[in-house]
């Protein structure tokens, strides 16, 4: 489970106005950032900043552990194009044809068409194929129909007339559709399944398969739901399977990373994690799952697979992901306390006692320090990790969160605060924001990934979450783990632990932040009159509605109108704790009795629909900032130097030019797909 562009990037940090670098129509070699300081901001288009992030402490690795990061990191581009294939059925063919025109078209690139072709395949590119990859709407060209077809023309390049009609037309709107008047498997357009596949279809299928209750499977997570001569049909991820050209080459990668593995347990997990590519058997997924959980020792960790189910609107199907990361020993060991206290967490929850857990299990933290990226976390990245995801490992053996040290910090290297002093309702907000935001936010990603989910129990012979709440799930879950975050935040336990210096500053710091982008700064993201429809979004927009709502009588929270703008400006902290304590009790209470009726109208009710009149005002006051509301990156290069003999004696770390030349040369090295 991500904490992604959640906190999202108004609470994670506000990006600062910056000039918008072209990139050159060419392939261009990675330049190293040896005795140079790195320039964090890349380039800036539509609603998208592309950064760069460093690598601390990878100069002080062993060879053997350079090895294993650069033999992990190349598994995980293999498998990139499994992404963008999974993000809808025709984004392959769509890419290929807009990077030979890119590359190729020899005509006049001073038109506003061709600027706006550039930004379009850029876009393109963010989002791993044609979709926002947060709203997850189609983006819609700014060049004509008829200007793309002379593109295709003058470079000689194919792409179907039905595909073009595409592109410009109403069809396939949503990758992922929530709407609850929605058949959302019918109406997404996201690729795991067939496109007569219905909604009743995918649950009347997974409902027939029976599985051990006590350690169920995550059934579906790594296959396509397809129907052939009208009965359905999965089509599995795996080495001779669907996607196993691409599979095969991450197979190679892997077993390469084995035979430089640390540590013997660490070489038991990959070699899990290979057999599991190898047979796409879900028995097997499990044991890696245990064995990669358990594989606590070492410098060097890896995400690897198929994995959060986020993009399917039913909740089976796992995205492809991979992460490789280096230990920050140093933050690490300051922020392990929480996993060191997490019953005593548990134990103060304001949750009721039969949903408390009696034994928090191995709940491991970490900072670490990124290396590279693919899949579901690249160009845009999560902030932090905690896995797995299947309930029972996490109960019995343990799960691992993560915090990106060197994501986070890039995000902080490129901040500013035109925006806090634009939507803050007065100058202490503004001062607790500027001295404590950024401390506050680290310290909810990690309450958040490492007490939130790890907290909390399904009643027995309940359903696992996705087969009771459904569609509701990802939301529920998410904003769970925020309520259990934001309720220790403001809680004198964080700084006897030494965590802060002054937790009441840290609490209204953060308190301030969500309530003011819950209801307000999250709006940007969003055309107008849109509903509100990622989860982590709805859950932003829920928790802070019914917090607002539930301390209407007491005025905890106060909606200021000043001069024709909004805010909301809190009066009573301790109150609003006690509401989000409140909150939470509840939100346990529908999770663990599976109460889907109870989810629907909570969610519905508070963290669907928007208020034109301030989603209007909202994106009119950020109309005069110029700074991008998302944020992604470009991955360091990691060049390995070899000796007369072809043996590798060094890695060394470069950066790329730009955003378009490393995106031009994944798809020259890592096009496993056709």
């Amino acid at each position: 489970m991500k904490a992604n562009y959640f906190l999202s990037i108004f609470l994670v940090v506000i990006l600062i106005i910056s000039c918008d670098k072209k990139a050159e129509n060419k392939t261009e070699d990675a330049v190293s950032t040896e005795n140079k300081e790195l320039k964090t901001e890349v380039e800036q288009f539509a609603d998208i900043k592309i950064l760069r992030y460093q690598i601390p402490g990878f100069e002080n690795l062993t060879l053997k552990e350079k090895k294993l990061v650069y033999y992990l990191s190349q598994a995980g581009l293999a498998g990139r194009d499994i992404m963008w294939d999974q993000n809808y059925r025709h984004n392959l063919q769509i890419r290929n044809a807009l990077e030979k025109i890119y590359t190729s078209f020899d005509g006049d690139k001073s038109t506003q068409d061709w600027k706006n072709f550039e930004i379009y395949l850029k876009r393109v590119w963010f989002s791993n194929g044609i979709h926002h990859h947060y709203s997850t709407i189609k983006i819609k060209p700014d060049f004509s129909k008829d200007y793309l077809n002379k593109l295709l023309k003058e470079t000689n390049t194919t792409l179907t007339s039905e595909i073009v009609d595409i592109l410009f037309n109403d069809k396939d709107t949503k990758k992922v559709n929530l709407s609850k008047d929605a058949d959302i498997v019918l109406e997404s357009a996201v690729n795991f399944y067939g496109p007569d596949v219905t909604t009743k279809d995918v649950e009347n299928y997974y409902n027939a398969i029976k599985v051990d209750k006590t350690q169920p499977i995550e059934k579906g997570l790594n296959s396509k739901l397809i129907k052939e001569n009208g009965k359905l049909v999965e089509q599995v991820y795996k080495s001779g399977g669907l996607y196993g050209a691409a599979i095969d080459e991450i197979i190679k990668w892997l077993t390469k990373a084995q035979e430089v593995a640390e540590n013997e347990n660490q070489a038991k997990a990959i070699g899990l994690l290979i057999e599991y590519y190898k047979t796409g058997d879900l028995h097997t997924w499990d044991e890696y799952a245990i064995a990669w959980v358990n594989s606590t020792e070492g410098n060097i960790d890896w995400i690897n697979g198929f994995i959060e189910v986020y993009n399917d609107p039913k909740g089976y199907k796992g995205s492809y992901e991979s992460i490789v990361q280096i230990k920050d020993f140093e933050m690490s060991k300051k922020m392990s306390v929480l996993s060191e206290n997490a019953q005593w967490f548990e134990d103060n929850s304001p949750l009721m006692e039969e949903h408390k857990k009696k034994n928090v299990v191995g709940v491991s933290y970490k900072t670490v320090n990124v290396a590279a990226e693919a899949g579901d976390a690249s160009p845009s990245t999560p902030i932090g990790v905690n896995l797995p995801n299947n309930n029972w490992i996490r109960q019995d053996h343990g799960s691992k969160s993560v915090s990106l040290g060197n994501i986070i910090a890039a995000y902080n290297a490129a901040g500013g605060t035109d925006r806090l002093k634009e939507f803050a309702h007065d100058p202490e907000e503004i001062a607790l924001e500027e001295e404590y935001g950024k401390q506050a936010d680290k310290l909810h990603t990690a309450l958040h990934e490492v007490i939130g989910h790890a907290s909390g129990q399904i009643n027995k012979g309940v359903g696992t979450p996705k087969e009771t709440l459904k569609s509701y799930k990802s939301t529920i879950e998410e904003g769970r783990a925020d309520l259990v975050g934001l309720y220790y935040l403001y809680d004198s336990k964080i700084q006897e632990l030494g965590l802060v210096d002054n937790w009441e500053n840290i609490g209204k710091a953060a308190y301030d932040g969500y309530i003011r982008n819950g209801l307000l700064t999250q709006l940007v993201r969003l055309e107008l009159g849109d509903d509100v429809e990622e989860a982590h979004m709805r859950n932003r927009q829920w928790v802070s509605a019914w917090a607002y709502e539930q301390g209407k009588k007491d005025n905890v929270i106060e909606k200021v109108e000043k001069d024709g703008k909004t805010y909301y400006n809190i009066n009573d902290y301790a109150k609003l704790r006690e509401i989000f304590g409140k909150l939470l009790r509840e939100t346990q209470r529908i999770t663990s009795e599976g109460d889907y009726e109870a989810a629907m109208n909570l969610v519905e009710t508070y963290g669907v629909k928007v208020d034109q009149k301030i989603h209007k005002e909202v994106l009119e006051r950020n109309s005069k900032f110029k700074s991008a509301p998302y944020s992604g990156f470009v991955n360091p290069v990691l060049v390995p130097e070899m000796d007369e003999n072809g043996e590798i004696i060094d890695i060394k770390v470069t950066q790329p030019e730009s955003f378009a030349s490393q995106m031009l040369d994944y798809a020259k090295t890592y096009e496993f797909l056709k």
